[in-house]
């Protein structure tokens, strides 16, 4: 497969960081962007010691700030060639398990800001970019959101702004797709990235010891789900639908294990 200029937002640490790795070492072009500058140069002085051969770039943006957005897209154009796939990885989660109501309005403002509208100004950004290039019959670019179904909705315990601003964003992805197919744009690939629970410090903060030790056992290491997405995102060909780490048989089986165990191990 030749060579592909992949983008991630939120690239610096997680998901987005392993990401990068991977499509580095599949011999992609790859740029980042971050909301902090030291941990941007951390995560690309990484990034060249895994990859010393690689092409990788990066850029200080917030994604829920409209002319850094758009800086970082003429940062990308301006140092690839074309843009191939784009994750929109960077998100927030906010204060996990706290009710609206001891919430303070700046929080949700920041969570909503940066899950729906970074998503929403990021896609608008990548699209741009995108119908730039040469037109295809095909999908031959593509872009990435990561949302929320009711069902993952349902089951978080993060807070209700980032259970409803994710939700949100997988509307974002439908609602996109659709409008791409009435303006008869089959070149560009809209999709649902669903890399089911990685294990982070997000994931575990303020959660119960029970909750805890049901994710220890159901939540896998970003470099174990980026192995995975990787080659999915990286083949995919059709117009829509969603890229999964794990199937949804298989995640119900996990997590009625881990369900299982967490309980049975601690009456």
């Amino acid at each position: 497969m030749r060579q592909l200029g992949v983008v991630i937002t939120g690239g610096t640490a997680g998901l987005g960081l392993a990401l990068a790795s991977g499509f580095l070492e599949a011999g992609d072009r790859v740029a980042i962007c971050g909301r902090h500058a030291v941990r941007l140069e951390s995560a690309l002085q990484t990034l060249r010691q895994r990859a010393p051969q690689g092409e990788i770039h990066g850029m200080v943006c917030d994604v829920s700030c409209a002319n850094d957005l758009e800086a970082f897209a003429a940062f990308v154009s301006e140092h690839f060639g074309r843009v191939d796939r784009w994750i929109n990885n960077a998100g927030s989660a906010g204060t996990l398990q706290h009710p609206l109501w001891e919430l303070h309005n700046d929080e949700m403002l920041e969570v909503c800001s940066t899950n729906l509208a970074g998503s929403m100004m990021a896609s608008a950004e990548a699209l741009k970019l995108m119908l730039r290039q040469p037109p295809s019959p095909k999908p031959v670019y593509h872009l990435f959101n990561m949302g929320f179904s009711a069902a993952g909705a349902r089951f978080s315990r993060s807070s209700l702004p980032h259970r409803v601003s994710k939700t949100a964003v997988a509307s974002l992805t439908a609602f996109l797709s659709e409008e791409l197919r009435r303006n008869t744009i089959g070149s560009i690939g809209v999709h649902e990235l669903s890399p089911g629970m990685v294990r982070t410090d997000l994931l575990f903060r303020g959660v119960s010891p029970e909750t805890r030790r049901f994710l220890e056992h159901v939540a896998k290491e970003p470099e174990t789900v980026a192995r995975r997405l990787v080659p999915k995102i990286r083949q995919v060909v059709t117009l829509s639908g969603s890229v999964r780490y794990a199937s949804f048989p298989e995640v119900l089986f996990r997590s009625l294990k881990a369900l299982l165990f967490s309980r049975t191990a601690h009456p």
